[in-house]
C-alpha cells in the first residue's frame, strides 16, 4: 500500500520544468524514469499535457499524478525515513509553484 499527499492549485498545474526547478532549488536530484505508463530516458523532459510522471530520488523511487484539483504525490507505504523526508520535498517544491 501507498502513501500519497495532494497539492492542490486553483488555476492550471505547474509544468514539469516549473517542478523540476524548484526540485533543484530544494537541493533534491532526480531522473525521470516513466512518463503516462512508459519508459523515459533519463534526460527526457514531460510534455506539458503529462498526466504521471515517476522518477527515482537518491533514495527511492516516487509517482507525481496529474489530478483534477492538484498533483497526487506519492510513494510505497514501507518507504525508509530518508525517501520519507525527500517525498516531504517534493510536495513542498510542488506547493511553492502552486502557491506562488
Amino acid at each position: 500500500m501507498g502513501m500519497e499527499r495532494v497539492v492542490q492549485f486553483a488555476g492550471p498545474p505547474p509544468t514539469w520544468a516549473a517542478i523540476q526547478k524548484e526540485l533543484a532549488v530544494a537541493g533534491l536530484p532526480v531522473t525521470v524514469r516513466m512518463i503516462d505508463g512508459l519508459p523515459a530516458f533519463p534526460d527526457e523532459i514531460p510534455p506539458d499535457d503529462w498526466r504521471e510522471v515517476r522518477i527515482s530520488t537518491p533514495s527511492g523511487m516516487m509517482t507525481l499524478r496529474k489530478q483534477s484539483d492538484g498533483i497526487a504525490v506519492a510513494v510505497w507505504g514501507n518507504a525508509d525515513e530518508r525517501l520519507q523526508a525527500e517525498w516531504e520535498k517534493v510536495v513542498e517544491a510542488c506547493g511553492t509553484i502552486v502557491h506562488r
